[in-house]
């Protein structure tokens, strides 16, 4: 998607100011303000279908020493949700490169909370001590109550949502991007001299036309696809994107069915995008967004390519169950307005699986 781009006085990063016609509403870009959804459950069209803003923090950190943002250690911080598949891109990345020592990361409270006194915004918050909620912590730079409190750090004007990931520099005390796929293109090149597992290259450049044209329907049939079902307001809305999602699982099985991995025998970003997803999908998309045509563990391949996944180093400290449902089940009362989180499968991931038998 093309985004129109505006720097406020670098070296603040890049605010993307989304066209007129692809935002709910727009206010003019003379005052450097745009107005946008402030959470997911508000960006629906008129037609009943969902349809996500684009993300504004749009800046890039380069090994290039002199480049606005450089990359260098201890110098950024990641705010991370377990329950945000974005955000989960992220992390993936940090543990699978070997870069936790290069930049530390936080995690917000599962559920969302009021990010304001007086204000009904409900949204990412940090709790007010590391026991309040397991695998949560306070915020470590500023003792930022919500995620809101940074965006509004790094920009006074700022109007559109409050999300995660946020890739934070600690230097400038600002955001330097919260897009999730610019993020992970960052953390797989631009600190390899700090990586502890720089060799690997989830984007290598004879996979990368392969890998982004997978990437395109993956995002907009099951990364993106399963929120148009749930965010569905209307029945035709939903019965489209439904479809298309059961379309674009049966050709990842299809796929499946013949190498290890989404791009050939090679581990990639295709891959890491596509697990944020299935990881979730049997425990909070199949029930909470109506996504139940059939479950991924009925699928033979996509279930043992999961468990493959979540078995590389790393991988299985990305995904929390707990953050996950209370998440889903706890913060969209208009679609759960009783919070009954399902008791779910259990699926045990780390059990064998079979995707051994494609090695070279």
């Amino acid at each position: 998607m093309d985004v129109q781009r505006m720097t406020l006085f670098l070296p603040k990063p890049q605010i993307a100011l989304c066209p007129k016609e692809k935002c709910p509403t727009f206010r003019s870009p003379f005052k450097h303000i745009i107005r946008m959804a402030r959470s997911s459950i508000d960006e629906t069209s008129e037609s009943g279908a969902f349809t996500r803003t684009p993300s504004a923090f749009r800046s890039v950190i380069s090994r290039d020493p002199n480049a606005p943002f450089p990359a260098e250690s201890g110098r950024y911080h990641l705010y991370i949700s377990y329950a945000c598949p974005w955000a989960c891109r992220c992390l993936s990345y940090l543990k699978i490169k070997g870069l936790d020592n290069v930049i530390a990361f936080t995690a917000v409270k599962s559920k969302w909370e009021r990010t304001k006194d007086g204000d009904e915004h409900m949204g990412w918050a940090f709790p007010a001590s590391e026991t309040e909620e397991p695998g949560a912590e306070p915020d470590p730079l500023y003792g930022a109550r919500s995620i809101r409190q940074l965006y509004e750090l790094a920009s006074a004007n700022y109007t559109g949502k409050y999300s995660v990931p946020v890739l934070w520099d600690k230097k400038l005390k600002t955001i330097v991007n919260n897009e999730s796929s610019e993020i992970i293109r960052m953390l797989n090149s631009e600190f390899n001299d700090m990586a502890e597992n720089a060799a690997l290259d989830l984007y290598p450049p004879h996979l990368q036309p392969q890998i982004d044209e997978i990437n395109e329907w993956i995002y907009d049939r099951i990364n993106n696809g399963v929120y148009k079902c749930g965010f569905a307001k209307k029945q035709g809305p939903y019965n489209e994107a439904v479809g298309k999602l059961y379309e674009a699982l049966d050709r990842c099985e299809d796929i499946l069915s013949k190498q290890r991995y989404i791009c050939g025998n090679l581990l990639s970003e295709a891959d890491i995008r596509l697990f944020v997803t299935l990881i979730r999908f049997d425990e909070v998309y199949a029930v909470h967004f109506k996504c139940n045509k059939k479950l991924i563990r009925e699928y033979p391949n996509l279930l043992n390519y999961s468990k493959d996944i979540f078995q590389i180093p790393g991988m299985s400290s990305t995904v929390n169950m707990d953050h996950i449902k209370r998440n889903y089940y706890g913060s969209h009362p208009s679609i759960d307005p009783l919070g009954i989180i399902p008791i779910g499968s259990h699926l045990d991931y780390s059990s064998p699986h079979d995707r051994a038998k494609f090695s070279i």
